[in-house]
């Protein structure tokens, strides 16, 4: 089986301004919590803030929490995160926050999975087997991202940099189920704009929140269903509001796209080339179910890749009667390249946004950008054109990625270890993907004659021969995690792997990274994460937007399927990550 991810069909375990601004301002009056001691980090400073150019609109200042306990529970303000500097990789010399000199500031948003609710192509009927099949907050998505994007634009900058953010990249799953009109939903979300986020019928909404099965939440309904017995509220007219048009301001810096596996397969998971399934995603017919649970595992088992499916010969599909929609088509990865470099959708920048007018003939979804001078994003795919949840990059990708790192390093080491010197720029690499190391385990071959597949522990032994590597960024675990990857003979050869919780599934976050020079032989890298612009809480018949919002992330809070485990550990929220300068 693969691994539980949390990402496409996977299984549920059911008993569960660019310069730097001038001096540090020294902010008073919030003392951050002291982090607990574990391996590799230091505590927080007391008066943590002092370290910090602000604090305010981040999870270093508060952050929303239901209160521990059992069954249903509203968010509340909590102590903010605090600041853990981790030292696995190199120590931390005194003084470097007066030496500190920002070189890049980003922000990630991941797995924003943009969703058509509506649509006939959803299997929501998995989710008491794979919980990610269905979300109770899942209608309000496309309100929650508009939220975000109004938070983004709030932010003054890095906050222990100060420096105004350089990009923001959105690392894959930008949409949920490669649809046209999902895809159309994202640009305008990020580019800014006005969508009305539904689909079929014009005056009514259709999906499984409104069929009277108690299998799902239906927050309209005042009859009894699997989420209402554990306390979630029932909301009159909810549907009304979820179907009014959402406005976004658009992101205010230079945005970036990644390609996630839900942008390339039918939710993420099955091959696009399954003719029946696309059929569907126009259809009129929508599958609420398999008569048999044994069929429906059957289904489970081949969308996670453990062979094709293989139903019985007496399988029924138990279906009803939706309206068509031609928006609902699949859209191909050219079709998403190509998008991106629409006029229309320019936002702030840059036309294509990371995509050009050579991977649309290429077909190739990878390509670098500068992030700032002296700071180099690689952009990968590590979406697997044969399908399923998990990922790699073919031998295309990987000889570029080599040939991207060798242009870019006066030093690196080749493929026996041994050491090479050209006279080049030196840059320091960020790289960008969806997968982590961990999930980039799909080794499939597509039939389209890319042949090898490349793996994580590949890419990781890879990186370890270029010291200009800093930090690889990804998403599609839905769960905060830091990795430190440490060379045992050359610290220069370490780097840090940032892995951060997704926009669907509480806690909902996004992540500011910064890059900072301290002029003593090390390198940070600081990650603060972020929440939506949305209250902790909204009364239930609200109509303001961050107050829907709301909703969308206390439904997400007290989902069935919610895991504590992705919000992470101290060390792997707001730290401090320090590194032997590259090339000092």
């Amino acid at each position: 089986m693969m691994p539980e991810n949390h990402d496409g069909l996977t299984r549920t375990d059911p008993n569960t301004a660019r310069n730097t601004l001038g001096r540090r301002s020294f902010l008073g009056g919030m003392t951050l919590v002291t982090a607990a001691a574990v391996t590799g980090t230091t505590p927080a400073l007391a008066h943590a803030s002092k370290r910090l150019h602000y604090t305010a609109g981040t999870t270093l200042e508060q952050v929303g929490l239901p209160d521990p306990g059992k069954g249903y529970r509203r968010l509340k303000a909590h102590s903010g995160y605090p600041l853990v500097v981790r030292e696995d990789l190199a120590k931390g010399k005194s003084g470097r926050d007066d030496r500190r000199h920002g070189l890049a500031s980003l922000i990630q948003l991941t797995d924003l999975h943009v969703t058509d609710v509506q649509s006939p192509m959803r299997v929501e009927f998995l989710h008491p087997l794979a919980g990610s099949a269905f979300r109770p907050q899942e209608a309000l998505g496309p309100l929650a991202t508009a939220s975000l994007v109004r938070r983004v634009n709030s932010l003054q900058g890095g906050p222990a940099t100060g420096r105004a953010f350089d990009a923001l990249v959105s690392t894959g799953d930008n949409t949920d189920n490669h649809e046209h009109v999902e895809l159309d939903w994202y640009l305008t979300l990020l580019s800014g704009g006005t969508i009305i986020p539904n689909t079929g019928a014009h005056d009514h909404w259709e999906s499984v929140q409104t069929f009277g099965d108690p299998l799902f939440y239906n927050p309209e309904s005042h009859h009894s269903d699997k989420y209402k017995r554990v306390g979630f509220p029932q909301v009159d007219g909810y549907f009304r509001r979820v179907m009014a048009p959402v406005s976004s301001p658009g992101v205010k810096v230079p945005w970036y796209a990644v390609f996630g596996n839900h942008d390339d397969s039918v939710q993420g998971t099955l091959p696009s080339d399954w003719e029946l399934l696309e059929a569907m995603y126009t259809s009129d017919r929508k599958i609420t179910g398999f008569a048999s649970d044994k069929d429906a595992k059957a289904f489970l088992r081949a969308a996670q890749g453990d062979g094709p499916i293989e139903l019985s010969n007496s399988s029924v599909s138990l279906t009803r009667q939706v309206t068509a929609d031609e928006r609902r088509e699949p859209f191909t990865p050219f079709e998403f390249i190509k998008a991106h470099l629409d006029d229309g959708i320019n936002g702030s920048g840059p036309h294509g946004h990371g995509f050009s007018e050579d991977n649309l003939n290429s077909d190739r979804g990878y390509y670098t950008f500068q992030i700032a001078e002296g700071v180099t994003g690689i952009s990968m795919d590590s979406t697997n054109r044969a399908g399923y949840t998990n990922g790699s990059i073919d031998d295309r990708q990987w000889q570029w990625l080599k040939s991207v790192l060798r242009a870019g390093s006066s030093v690196y080491y080749d493929d026996l270890g041994v050491r090479q010197q050209h006279d080049v720029s030196d840059t320091m690499f960020v790289l960008f993907s969806h997968h982590d190391s961990k999930t980039m385990n799909n080794a499939v071959l597509p039939g389209d004659g890319t042949g090898i597949r490349h793996l994580g522990p590949e890419l990781v032994s890879l990186l370890s021969h270029y010291p200009n590597v800093i930090a690889w960024v990804n998403g599609h675990v839905h769960a905060n995690n830091i990795t430190a990857h440490k060379h045992l003979l050359d610290p220069r050869r370490s780097w840090w792997e940032i892995n951060t919780a997704s926009h669907v599934d509480f806690p909902q976050m996004a992540r500011i990274i910064e890059i900072a020079d301290n002029h003593d032989g090390t390198v940070s890298v600081f990650t603060t994460l972020v929440e939506s612009n949305a209250p902790y809480q909204a009364d239930y018949d609200t109509t303001d937007p961050d107050g829907l919002a709301s909703l969308y992330r206390e439904f997400g809070a007290n989902d069935l399927h919610t895991m504590k485990r992705r919000l992470g550990e101290s060390r792997d929220r707001n730290t401090e990550l320090l590194l032997a300068h590259p090339w000092a």
